[in-house]
């Protein structure tokens, strides 16, 4: 894994996806180092809020050093992120974590699959996958179905939405049995209920699944203890039936989880 770093990274463009979903990219040295699935902390400048925001890395630009974020505003932090404007410089530490691991995919069918701010870590794994048999399978609450034609150009595109607005009415495992998509290879990410669901169909379609955990995260760096997910073996940090999702993840085998 690279080195993490705590640099300045400058706001190159920030634009409206969705209802409440930003898309902005970020000029950083680090950028090279970046495997899929990893996520970086952004740290707010109102310095009333001491933590970094865990948000993952949608997509990566090695030749302009770049990073895109695609995040959903939900509290101070992120709101406070989507009033930056191009030439606006703020602070950010990455990459962090353990991202997918793509030589699990050779040779094999692979899908990704997403479920609402779920979806964009997975734009990278499919642009690093796209000479493999990949498909993808997003689920999105409406027809705001955001990130939707950039999948299509790495990937066999499918979406789930639950009011039924477009692809297939449902989620993201409605619209695998709907299709007919096989997989020997799964990478996901998403909300708790969606992984599970999915860790449940590799296991009884004979695939193998790796999953990334959305969580609330305080250090980002393994120190707090604060995003902890049960596993089956024993954590030689704290000698118990746990891991820590931002060092230790964000991307796990789902064979290695209690969910």
């Amino acid at each position: 894994m690279a080195k993490k770093m705590k640099k300045e990274a400058k706001v190159l463009s920030q634009k409206l996806l969705a209802d409440g979903i930003y898309d902005m990219w970020l000029e950083t040295p680090f950028a090279g180092d970046v495997k899929p699935g990893q996520f970086v902390g952004v740290y707010p400048v109102n310095k009333s809020t001491l933590l970094p925001r865990p948000i993952s890395i949608c997509e990566v630009d090695a030749e302009k050093s770049a990073i895109r974020l695609v995040y959903r505003v939900v509290g101070s932090g992120t709101a406070e992120f989507a009033l930056y404007q191009p030439g606006d410089y703020i602070n950010v530490l990455g990459p962090l974590g353990n991202g997918f691991p793509l030589e699990a995919a050779e040779g094999k069918k692979v899908v990704v699959m997403g479920g609402g701010i779920g979806v964009p870590p997975l734009l990278e794994t499919a642009k690093r996958l796209s000479s493999e048999d990949v498909s993808a399978v997003m689920g999105y609450r409406n027809s705001e179905t955001f990130l939707s034609d950039e999948f299509s150009k790495y990937a066999k595109m499918y979406i789930a939405t639950e009011d039924g607005s477009v692809g297939t009415k449902g989620n993201v495992i409605d619209a695998m049995k709907a299709e007919k998509i096989e997989c020997d290879v799964i990478f996901a990410c998403g909300p708790m209920p969606m992984l599970r669901a999915i860790k449940a169909y590799a296991s009884e379609v004979g695939a193998k699944a790796y999953l990334s955990l959305e969580e609330r995260m305080a250090c980002g760096v393994g120190a707090c203890l604060g995003c902890i997910c049960k596993t089956k073996e024993i954590d030689d940090h704290s000698h118990v039936h746990n891991a820590r999702i931002c060092t230790d993840g964000p991307v796990f085998d789902a064979d290695d989880l209690e969910m």
